[in-house]
């Protein structure tokens, strides 16, 4: 492991290092594991596409057009003013400022769990995936007051899956993800 000579300067964060005192009486940081820095750009490249991709179908799209694009699969413009499958989506505008609530938590955790095991690869994707679907979501709803949503999955004669965007993706593999990790890390014990 390479081991290099630095200034440690307590109002600069340094990413998950050990510090080591050499005979001279220096500092020696030594990089161990990545930190936060690769996850929170992470979920800022996912947060840019889901904003990039709702914005151009506001832009493009009236509300409820719809273009076919496969046999399954649609573009539409919708909008959802609650939560998972337009969970309290007609309650009276109140959902809004819990939903708002709850991702802040979400993202507050996943900030914390990332920040305590930055070396966890699998649980710190998870958990960027996670942060970054809340936030897209939690943009929308504070910009517009409900989530664009876009992207329609269908089978004919069985019906529509309801219609998700980006930051929904996000979330739901997260969450995916984050289980798997948890089977993963109870198999190893």
């Amino acid at each position: 492991m390479a081991v290099r000579a630095a200034m440690v300067c307590p109002s600069l964060p340094i990413m998950a290092t050990k510090k080591k005192t050499s005979p001279s009486g220096l500092k020696l940081v030594s990089k161990s594991t990545p930190g936060m820095l690769p996850w929170l750009g992470l979920a800022l490249i996912i947060v840019l596409l889901d904003q990039i991709t709702k914005i151009t179908v506001e832009r493009s799209f009236t509300y409820g057009e719809t273009v076919p694009i496969t046999s399954f699969f649609n573009l539409i413009k919708v909008y959802n003013p609650g939560a998972a499958f337009s969970f309290l989506g007609d309650a009276g505008g109140w959902q809004r400022y819990l939903f708002s609530a709850i991702a802040l938590g979400a993202v507050g955790f996943c900030l914390y769990q990332m920040k305590k095991n930055a070396g966890q690869r699998l649980f710190c994707f998870a958990l960027s995936l996670i942060m970054a679907g809340a936030i897209g979501n939690l943009i929308d709803r504070l910009a517009y007051g409900h989530v664009i949503d876009f992207l329609d999955f269908y089978w004919r004669g069985v019906g529509h899956f309801p219609a998700f965007n980006i930051a929904d993706i996000g979330i739901s593999v997260g969450a995916i993800l984050f289980v798997l990790d948890e089977l993963f890390r109870v198999n190893k014990s």
